[in-house]
């Protein structure tokens, strides 16, 4: 390998190691800006944030029952069941028996009390389709992995921590530096 290739890539390592930095800080910086964010929305709607995340998800998988949505949202069986409650007598949310078997209950959002916010969250995601706007349609596809691989990691990391709050976090930190 030529000297001006080793310079290349010592030179290409620092600025790959500030990159990946300043993504794991901007990360931080808009996950909190994401809860203060849904925080003061739940608040203003009287709700917790855990509840408008849960009707959100609800919205995007459709009616699932209280095992799929402690999955999906990496809480325990126990919490969801609490926030079903609370849910359901805010009349947001209810119970159905499956059409296909009769044993399992579902849960599906009351789209008629949740429609005021629709035209808000529209305008929320009309903001930010705007700022995608400005990313090649290959920068789209590697953003769109990133926030798919996240989110997932985040999912496992909450269940993680849901199913053994004292080692998850060990081994979540464990694993974080390998």
């Amino acid at each position: 390998m030529s000297t001006r290739r080793v310079r290349q890539r010592a030179r290409a390592k620092p600025r790959r190691k500030q990159l990946i930095d300043d993504i794991l800080m901007a990360g931080r910086e808009s996950s909190a800006a994401a809860v203060m964010f849904h925080s003061v929305i739940a608040e203003r709607a009287g709700l917790a944030a855990t509840d408008t995340k849960t009707i959100d998800t609800l919205l995007r998988l459709g009616p699932m029952t209280a095992g799929d949505l402690a999955h999906h949202t990496g809480l325990a069986t126990a919490s969801v069941t609490s926030l079903i409650d609370r849910l359901e007598k805010k009349g947001l949310v209810r119970r159905n028996r499956d059409t296909k078997d009769r044993r399992r209950v579902m849960v599906e959002p009351i789209l008629e009390r949740i429609t005021a916010g629709f035209a808000f969250f529209g305008s929320v995601r009309a903001a930010y389709a705007k700022l995608l706007d400005d990313y090649s349609d290959d920068q789209l596809d590697t953003i769109l992995d990133f926030m798919r691989r996240s989110s997932q990691r985040t999912r496992e990391m909450t269940a993680e921590i849901t199913a053994n709050p004292t080692a998850a976090i060990v081994n979540i930190c464990r694993r974080a530096g390998d």
